[in-house]
C-alpha cells in the first residue's frame, strides 16, 4: 500500500508568524529584530534578526550576544492562533475547503477555486492581494502535491507542476523534515551522521529497509520525502457517535469560558474515537451563536490528535471567533466536533508485518493511554524524560505523555554532577547511613571539599558495618550556598562495600550524600548493579 502523491494544495504561508503575532499584541515597530522563545531557546524570528546570525534552536544568551538590541518575546501558542483567525477567514472568503495546519499556515484545496478564479496563478495573485490589503500581513504563496511539498512551495515562493512534488523535493536538504511542530530533530541528525544530505538521498532508500532499520516516525517522514501523502485516510463511513456536539444554556462570550469548555470536549471527542481503534488528523470544529450565525473551521494535523492537542485546537478557534474583528454579535451556544479524516490504529504501518509485533504492542498502548486521559484528563498519565543535573534524582523528570520533550542540556557540564554511569536504583525517600573512619569517628566533608578522614566503614539504616573496598569523589553541590539546615552544600561519595558477614549478597557500589559543615548527615541516594 504505497498511497499517492496526496491532493492538489494551495498553501499560504506567513513568515515567522510566531514573531508576527507577538509583535502585533506587543506593539513593537515590524521592522525590530525580534525572537520567540520558549525554554529559553529561540522558537521563531525575524528575518531581521537572522541577518545577525540569529538562528532557531539558539539559547537565548547566544542570541542576545550576536543581536545586543533583539527584542525578547515569550512563546504563546494561543496568541498565535487567536491573531492568525483573521487571515484564515479572509482566505475562507475567496475559497473553500479552508485547513488550517498551524498558526501561520492555512492549506487551501485548488481543483475548484482554480478553475473559478481563472486558474492557479491568477488564485495565487488573488489571496495575496486579499491577505495584505484586509490583515496588513505579508504572506507567500505554494502550489504543490501534497501538504508537505506545497509548504515547501510556499517558503520559495513558486508553484510545482502536477506529478513534479517528488522532483521538487529530491535536491532540499534533509533538515526540511524537521518542520516547527514535528519533533524531527533527532531522525534529521542520524540520517545526517549516515550521508543523507537530500531528501532525495532518503527517498531512494528501500521502504521496507526505513521500516526495518529507523523507528516508526521515519516511515511518514519517507513517505513525505518521497513526495507521497502523509498517510492512507481510513476509507469507511464514520460512526455519527464519533461526533461530538454540546449546547450551552448561557451563551459563552469570554475566553476563559471556551478553554473550560475546550478541555471537556477534547477529552470527549478524542475518547470516542479511541473506543473505535481510530484517530483524527483533521479535525472540524462548528459553532452556532445565539442569533444563528454559524462559523466552521477545520484544522488539518500532522500527527493523529491527542486529548490535549484536540482541546488546544478547539480554544484557539473559539478565541479566534470570540476576539476577532468581525466577531460573531452574539455568544456561542452550541459546538460541533467533526473527524473529517480519520486514520486507523496501523495507519502509520505502510507494509504488512514491516515493523513487527513491537508496533503492534506500542500502536496498542497509545491507545491505551489516549483512553485513560479522556477519561482521567490529559494531567493523568506522565513518562520519564532524561533531563539535566548533577544527583540521580535531579535526571529524571516526568511530563505529561502529549506534552513535547524539552529537556535542559543533558550533556552540559554541570559543576558537581556525578561522572558516568549513574545508579540503577534511586530510592524514593533518602535512606540513613552512617559513614566512619578507621577510629569509628563519623566523616565530614568541609565547604572546600575535603573529607575529615578516608571513609573506613559504612552502615545504612539498621544493618551491620561494612567495610569500604573503595571510594571516588566527593562532588560538591552548590558550595556557595548559606550553611542552614535548609540550604546546606551536599557532597556525594561513591563506595564499594565488602559483603555483610550475615548476608551474602556480595559487594556492593553506592551513592552516598553527606551535608557539609560540623554535623554531617549521610544517606543513601542510589545503588548500583
Amino acid at each position: 500500500m504505497s498511497g499517492g502523491s496526496g491532493p492538489r494544495l494551495l498553501v499560504v504561508w506567513c513568515p515567522d508568524w510566531p514573531v508576527v503575532a507577538a509583535g502585533t499584541a506587543a506593539g513593537t515597530p515590524p521592522t525590530a529584530p525580534a525572537a520567540v522563545f520558549s525554554a529559553n531557546r529561540v522558537v521563531a524570528c525575524s528575518a531581521v534578526a537572522r541577518r545577525s546570525g540569529v538562528r532557531r534552536e539558539m539559547r537565548r544568551r547566544d542570541a542576545q550576544s550576536r543581536c545586543p538590541e533583539l527584542v525578547v518575546h515569550q512563546h504563546d501558542p494561543d496568541r498565535d492562533a487567536r491573531l492568525f483567525e483573521p487571515v484564515a477567514a479572509v482566505v475562507e472568503r475567496e475559497a473553500v475547503g479552508v485547513e488550517v495546519v498551524r498558526p501561520g499556515i492555512v492549506a487551501v484545496p485548488v481543483a475548484g477555486a482554480a478553475g473559478y478564479f481563472g486558474g492557479e496563478d491568477a488564485l495565487a495573485e488573488l489571496l495575496l492581494d486579499e491577505v495584505a490589503a484586509r490583515t496588513g500581513v505579508e504572506c507567500q504563496i505554494g502550489i504543490a502535491d501534497g501538504l508537505f511539498a506545497a509548504v515547501l512551495a510556499a517558503r520559495r515562493s513558486i508553484v510545482v507542476e502536477p506529478g513534479g512534488a517528488a522532483g521538487f523535493l529530491a535536491p532540499l536538504s534533509i533538515t526540511e523534515l524537521d518542520q516547527p511542530g514535528e519533533d524531527r530533530g533527532e531522525l534529521v541528525g542520524v540520517l545526517q551522521r549516515l550521508g543523507l544530505r537530500t531528501l532525495g538521498a532518503f527517498a531512494r532508500l528501500a521502504e521496507r529497509d526505513v521500516a526495518s532499520r529507523f523507528p516508526q516516525d521515519a516511515i511518514l517522514a519517507h513517505r513525505l520525502a518521497r513526495g507521497l501523502s502523509q498517510r492512507p485516510a481510513l476509507r469507511r463511513r464514520m460512526p455519527p457517535e464519533l461526533t461530538v456536539t454540546e449546547i450551552f444554556e448561557t451563551p459563552l462570550e469570554r475566553v476563559d469560558e471556551a478553554a473550560f469548555v475546550a478541555k471537556t470536549l477534547g477529552e470527549r471527542f478524542v475518547t470516542g474515537l479511541a473506543r473505535h481503534g481510530v484517530a483524527c488528523t483533521r479535525l472540524s470544529i462548528a459553532a452556532m451563536t445565539e442569533a444563528g450565525e454559524q462559523r466552521v473551521r477545520v484544522w488539518r494535523c500532522a500527527e493523529p490528535l491527542t486529548a490535549r492537542a484536540a482541546a488546544d485546537r478547539v480554544r484557539w478557534q473559539c478565541e479566534g471567533w470570540l476576539t476577532a474583528r468581525d466577531s460573531p454579535s452574539a455568544g456561542i451556544v452550541r459546538l460541533h466536533l467533526e473527524p473529517d479524516e480519520v486514520v486507523g490504529g496501523q495507519a502509520l504501518q505502510l507494509q504488512l508485518g514491516a515493523m513487527g509485533r513491537d508496533a503492534d504492542a506500542a500502536e496498542r498502548a497509545r491507545r491505551a493511554v489516549v483512553r485513560i486521559q479522556g477519561v482521567l484528563g490529559p494531567d493523568s498519565v506522565f513518562r520519564p524524560l532524561l533531563d539535566g543535573g548533577r544527583g540521580p534524582a535531579d535526571r529524571v523528570r516526568l511530563i505529561p505523555w502529549d506534552e513535547p520533550r524539552v529537556a535542559t542540556a543533558v550533556e552540559a557540564p554541570w559543576p558537581g554532577g556525578l561522572p558516568a554511569p549513574s545508579p540503577a536504583t534511586v530510592p524514593q525517600r533518602p535512606v540513613p547511613a552512617v559513614v566512619g573512619d578507621g577510629d569509628g569517628r563519623v566523616v565530614g566533608c568541609t565547604q572546600r571539599g575535603d573529607l575529615s578522614a578516608p571513609p573506613a566503614t559504612v552502615a545504612i539504616g539498621n544493618d551491620s558495618l561494612r567495610a569500604v573496598l573503595g571510594w571516588a569523589g566527593p562532588w560538591l553541590h552548590n558550595p556557595t550556598l548559606p550553611a542552614s539546615r535548609e540550604h546546606r552544600a551536599v557532597a556525594r561519595l561513591q563506595l564499594v562495600l565488602d559483603a555483610a558477614q550475615d548476608d551474602d549478597d556480595g559487594e556492593r557500589a553506592m551513592l552516598l550524600a553527606v551535608t557539609v559543615g560540623p554535623e554531617p548527615q549521610w544517606t543513601v541516594e542510589g545503588v548500583y548493579d
